[in-house]
């Protein structure tokens, strides 16, 4: 690593259906930038991760108020020399990443967190931070980029 090369660090947060936790905020304080994968619930939950750093944000498929029409079904995230891809539901996701540039995938929808690597790709879903569904977990996640290299963390929060 470069004398100057810096560490970016992302918070990741997903399916928070209008509850923003204490402890997610806690988990995602310090970050540099964030990333809410859609399904959002409420928007004071925007406006209080805005407040931790720069956000980035889609909307997902119980996104349906009026106020979520300005928040797109994808986005883009570009840190240091690494491009992150936004959608909530990986299923829909229309193009191809590598062709694309893009290092990382981010999505939520299952409420499942997942960290795959394919292709080159990595691909990274932090589970759900809003209210537990049957027994999974409720978690929130963390991309640590420094240079062209990508790690992700599944961050279990207590509640």
């Amino acid at each position: 690593m470069a004398l100057n090369s810096k560490i970016w660090t992302i918070g990741v947060i997903s399916d928070t259906h209008g509850l923003l936790r204490p402890e997610a905020i806690t988990a995602l304080e310090g970050a540099d930038y964030i990333i809410h994968a859609g399904d959002i619930g409420d928007p004071a939950i925007l406006t209080k991760l805005a407040a931790i750093a720069p956000l980035t944000t889609v909307r997902g498929n119980v996104d349906r108020e009026p106020w979520t029409r300005k928040i797109s079904a994808s986005n883009v995230l570009e840190v240091g020399e690494i491009s992150i891809y936004v959608l909530h539901n990986l299923n829909e996701l229309d193009l191809n990443p590598k062709a694309a540039g893009f290092a990382a995938v981010v999505s939520g929808h299952t409420h499942q967190p997942k960290q795959d690597l394919r292709n080159g790709i990595l691909y990274f879903n932090p589970g759900s931070a809003g209210p537990r569904r049957f027994k999974l977990p409720v978690t929130v996640g963390r991309l640590v980029i420094t240079g062209i290299k990508i790690q992700s963390e599944v961050i279990h929060l207590e509640v």
